[in-house]
C-alpha cells in the first residue's frame, strides 16, 4: 500500500513552497478570527509598553497555522526567532538557546508536549523569572550558577495538550485553540496561494479544492500545488473545474475530502472488526501505520465528520461512517 498521502510529512521542495505561501502579518492570516483578535490586542499592548509578549501556547491539529502564527508574532514585534522541535531538545540545547537570545525575542518550540522532562524543568525559572539555573559539578560539591536572561516570549505548539505537564502548561499566559476552517475561508486561502504561485484558477475550482481540504490550510495548499501540476502537464496551465476534478481523482481525494488511507481505516473497522470496537494498536497494525499517526493525523477529521467514535473499548464506526463506506463500495469508480 502506498504511503504518499496528503496529510503526513512534507517533502523538502514542498517545505520551501510552504514557507512562501505562509502569511507574514496578522492581517494576512485568514480565519481563526477570535484568535487573531485576542492575539492582536496582546501584541499591540506589548508593543505599546515596550515589553516582551507573554508566553503563548497554540493548540490544534496539524496544518491549521500554528507555525505561521509563531512567525507572525515575531514579524509583528520586529524581533528575532529561534525555532526548534520539542523531541530534539536536550537540556544543553535549551541552555544554549536561552543564553543566545536577545531582549523580546521569540523562541518557538514545535511539538512542545514531546520535550524531555529534564529539558522542560530547565524552562520553569526561565519562563517565570527569566533566570537560568545551571548546576555545576555533582554530589556534595555541586553548586548552582544563576544567569539572568533577557525577557523573551516562548511560543509552544502542540497537537495534544493532555500530554503537557501541568507546571509547563500553567506558565503560558495565553492559550489559543485553533479550529478547523470553514470552506469559505479555505477558498480565500486557495485563491491567495494561487496568486502567489502565479496560476490562474476559476472560482468554482477554488471552491472544490477548499471543500475537499479537510478544513486544513496546509492540505488545501498541497492539493492546489498538485492540481497546478496536472493543469501544467495535461492542460493549458489554468485550473478549471474539470481540471480540478481530474486532479482530485488522480490524488484519490473523494467528495468528503478523505484519502485512500482514511477510507481504508473505515473499511478495516467495518470489514475486519465488524464495526468495532477495535483498539488503536490493533488498528495501527492492520493498516501498517504508527498509532500516533492514526491518532493525530487521520482520526481528528473522521471524528469531526462523525464517521468514527472513540470509546473506552476502542474505535467504532458510526452510521455516517458505514454510509460513506457503502456509498464508496457501490460506486463503480470506487477508490477502495
Amino acid at each position: 500500500m502506498s504511503t504518499q498521502f496528503l496529510a503526513p510529512a512534507i517533502r523538502e521542495d514542498d517545505e520551501e513552497l510552504e514557507q512562501t505561501l505562509r502569511p507574514r502579518r496578522l492581517a494576512d492570516f485568514v480565519g481563526q478570527e477570535r484568535v487573531k483578535e485576542q492575539l492582536g490586542i496582546a501584541l499591540a499592548a506589548a508593543q505599546a509598553r515596550g515589553e516582551a509578549l507573554d508566553h503563548v501556547l497554540l493548540v490544534g491539529p496539524p496544518g491549521l497555522g500554528k507555525t505561521s502564527l509563531a512567525h507572525i508574532v515575531r514579524e509583528e514585534l520586529g524581533v528575532g526567532i529561534r525555532s526548534v522541535a520539542g523531541p530534539a531538545l536536550e537540556r544543553k540545547d535549551v541552555a544554549a538557546i536561552l543564553t543566545s537570545i536577545e531582549e523580546r525575542d521569540v523562541v518557538f518550540v514545535d511539538e512542545i508536549h514531546r520535550m524531555s522532562r529534564a529539558s522542560e524543568e530547565i524552562l520553569y525559572p526561565a519562563l517565570e523569572d527569566f533566570r537560568l539555573d545551571i548546576v555545576m559539578g555533582q554530589g556534595v560539591a555541586a553548586r548552582t550558577l544563576t544567569l539572568d536572561l533577557p525577557p523573551f516570549t516562548l511560543v509552544g505548539a502542540t497537537t495534544r495538550t493532555g500530554l503537557l505537564t501541568s507546571p509547563l502548561r500553567d506558565r503560558f499566559g495565553m492559550t489559543f485553540r485553533l479550529d478547523y476552517y470553514e470552506p469559505a475561508e479555505l477558498t480565500a486561502i486557495v485563491r491567495r496561494s494561487a496568486r502567489i504561485l502565479d496560476v490562474e484558477i476559476a472560482g468554482d475550482a477554488a471552491d472544490e479544492i477548499a471543500r475537499r481540504a479537510r478544513g486544513t490550510p496546509r492540505i488545501a495548499n498541497r492539493i492546489l500545488r498538485r492540481v497546478r501540476d496536472v493543469a501544467q502537464v495535461r492542460h493549458q496551465g489554468s485550473i478549471t473545474m474539470p481540471v480540478a476534478r481530474e486532479a482530485l481523482a488522480l490524488l484519490e481525494v473523494d467528495d468528503a475530502g478523505l484519502e485512500r488511507i482514511d477510507r481504508e481505516l473505515l473499511r478495516t473497522i467495518v470489514v475486519k472488526f465488524d464495526g468495532g470496537p477495535v483498539g488503536l494498536s490493533t488498528l495501527a497494525v492492520s493498516l501498517g501505520e504508527e498509532p500516533d499517526t492514526i491518532e493525530d493525523v487521520y482520526e481528528p477529521y473522521l471524528l469531526q465528520l462523525g464517521f468514527i467514535q472513540r470509546t473506552p473499548r476502542g474505535r467504532t464506526i458510526t452510521k455516517l461512517g458505514r454510509a460513506h463506506v457503502g456509498a464508496a463500495a457501490s460506486d463503480p469508480n470506487s477508490l477502495f
